[in-house]
């Protein structure tokens, strides 16, 4: 919250806005902040990938499902922020499996 604050001001046009509140207007600026590290390096997060529309309607084809069928995540999720996932997309998450070797899971992002 302080550092939505810092980042924060309020815009009032006038001294009688303030009083009865008309026109009041928030306004928040994003700081630019730059990326101290990727979320990709820590050992635990598995491999993220963006399907292509045309790989993306093959697992839908093959699981016999809608998109929206899928376990959702959203797109202010890390990872799927850092690799750049929007909303309509369907990711492929590859995970380490002591037992399987390797297990694939497919995400579809939201709002």
């Amino acid at each position: 919250m302080d550092r939505l604050l810092r980042n924060s001001y309020i815009e009032v046009p006038n001294l009688k806005s303030l009083f009865y509140g008309e026109n009041l207007k928030l306004k928040i600026e994003e700081k630019n902040e730059k990326k101290v590290f990727s979320v990709f390096d820590h050992e635990l997060v598995p491999k993220h990938i963006i399907l292509s529309k045309e790989e993306a309607e093959e697992v839908l084809k093959k699981y016999h499902i809608k998109p929206y069928q899928l376990p959702y995540i959203k797109k202010s999720d890390p990872a799927a922020k850092e690799i750049g996932a929007k909303p309509g997309d369907i990711i492929k998450i590859i995970r380490k499996s002591p037992t399987a070797g390797e297990a694939i899971a497919y995400r579809y992002v939201v709002e």
